[in-house]
């Protein structure tokens, strides 16, 4: 069946077109303005703020017009990521889907229903004249995936609403009341090269296949993060041969975890072969740690052609020692909510490349205090090894309202409706709802949405038949906004 097919039509529809359009972060100039385009073809209010967020504005529907407005918001931008073996150009492909019985994916890249599905219910609202609702401010914002600019910049007089609907909740179960603040820590260093010396030979090492995903929703799965396990191996044979590093890359978005490494090294000819054996024996443990989790979990190794110049021994020991050294995954469970990550890091990705070390990895925390603590972790483990740290992008978290108006009023109708008490929690994921929150500080806020498993991979998919469940709670919802 094509995507076009699947009910609801009018929301799928809006999504195959919306994933018609290339819309990385950062460069969101297309589909900024495929989001001006359609809301001035519906006649409505149409603004782009300074900041590059779209706001289209819509009447109440008839007899809705005493009924408090409401802001349906998601994020305009997605993660662009792929397999290594996949042919695709992000930046003028639109996003290759297909229906997998009660799924539907991409062909070898993230599929963007994280944050497309949200985006796509909010135009099948506009577009309609069959959906009773109060009157709506559409937000679309940018640049959530990769700083949340759009948000931390929007412009606030152009939103009056006093209830935000936020559809990027990736589970149907789960009405979200709290989120994850943040802090980006990105590290460099100018490497001393040094010249290879005579009689050394090249030596590929590749790990592909772990499952990645999101380093919020994700981190407390025991995933493997593929710079760890990488540097883990260099590490080994640091200790028992003379080895020298050409090159490393590992991940490359800040909030994936990263699902492939590479690394170049360079060994004496007299004992490549017992190198590829040591390889061969350290992987494998490597693999039995992870087999109940990392099934597709492969290793290789082939000869490769070097440089003449090679990372120094003495920089090689501080690139090892600052990545084993510094925290990743889990950094501590909240001590209130049961089941929640209050604190955690992720290594996001490492190059060592042209005489350059350079890191990147993301801390999340709901509590302030916590992630300045994770996040001065992270800064002691490169500093204490003569790599320069800078911190920026730093995001609020969320603090939940258990008791507001909308929270009460949506658990009521999941309650109603499915016969079945939601889950009513605080994610480790960074929703735009704690930087709104700063601009709007009266607003009632939640979030929610339907199945998205795979977020932020290639391996991303959406669940039909939740997507229909949670556009019946979503309806259910514009009818009752309570009254102003």
């Amino acid at each position: 069946m094509e995507v076009r097919n699947l009910e609801p039509k009018a929301l799928w529809n809006h999504f195959a077109d919306l994933n018609a359009v290339p819309r990385p972060s950062k460069k969101e100039e297309r589909v900024i303005q495929f989001m001006m385009d359609f809301g001035k073809s519906l006649g409505l209010e149409t603004i782009k703020d300074g900041i590059g967020n779209v706001i289209i504005k819509k009447p109440a529907t008839p007899g809705m017009e005493n009924r408090q407005t409401v802001v349906l918001q998601s994020h305009l931008d997605m993660v662009h990521q792929k397999n290594a073996d996949t042919v695709f150009d992000f930046e003028k492909q639109g996003i290759e889907m297909f229906v997998d019985n009660d799924w539907v994916k991409a062909k070898g890249t993230t599929l963007g229903a994280d944050n497309g599905i949200g985006v796509a219910t909010i135009m099948a609202t506009l577009a309609a004249s069959d959906i009773e609702h109060p009157a709506i401010e559409a937000l679309f914002t940018i640049d959530e995936e990769t700083g949340m600019t759009g948000a931390m910049k929007i412009d606030p007089k152009n939103i009056s609403g006093t209830i935000l609907l936020n559809l990027d909740t990736e589970d149907d179960t789960e009405i979200s009341i709290g989120c994850a603040g943040g802090i980006d820590t990105n590290t460099t260093m100018n490497l001393v090269l040094e010249s290879l010396p005579a009689d050394y030979v090249g030596i590929e090492i590749s790990l592909r296949g772990l499952l990645g995903g999101h380093s919020g929703m994700d981190i407390h799965l025991g995933r493997g993060n593929s710079n760890k396990l990488m540097n883990r191996l260099l590490y080994h044979l640091t200790s028992i041969v003379d080895l020298r590093l050409v090159s490393l890359h590992g991940g490359s978005l800040r909030n994936a975890i990263p699902r492939e490494s590479t690394a170049v090294i360079a060994v004496h000819k007299d004992v490549k072969a017992q190198v590829v054996n040591r390889i061969e024996s350290f992987t494998a443990i490597l693999t039995e740690e992870y087999q109940s989790i990392e099934t597709e979990m492969k290793w290789s190794v082939k000869d490769a052609s070097v440089s003449s110049q090679v990372v120094s021994q003495s920089d090689l020991e501080k690139i090892l020692h600052s990545i084993y050294a510094v925290p990743n995954g889990v950094f501590r469970m909240s001590p209130d909510m049961a089941d929640l990550v209050e604190a955690s890091s992720s290594l996001a990705k490492v190059d060592v490349a042209d005489g350059k070390y350079s890191t990147q990895s993301l801390q999340r925390s709901s509590v302030d205090s916590t992630k300045a603590d994770v996040a001065n972790a992270v800064r002691a483990a490169f500093e204490s090894n003569g790599v320069d740290v800078v911190q920026n992008g730093e995001y609020p978290g969320w603090k939940p309202l258990p008791d507001s108006d909308i929270v009460q009023l949506m658990t009521k109708l999941y309650r109603t409706r499915f016969n079945e008490e939601p889950q009513v929690k605080a994610c480790h994921a960074g929703l735009e709802c704690g930087i709104l929150g700063k601009h709007f500080p009266q607003m009632e806020m939640i979030s929610f949405g339907p199945n998205i498993h795979g977020a932020h991979s290639p391996d991303e998919k959406v669940q039909i038949s939740s997507v229909q469940k949670y556009w019946g709670l979503y309806l259910e919802t514009l009818k009752n906004i309570p009254a102003k």
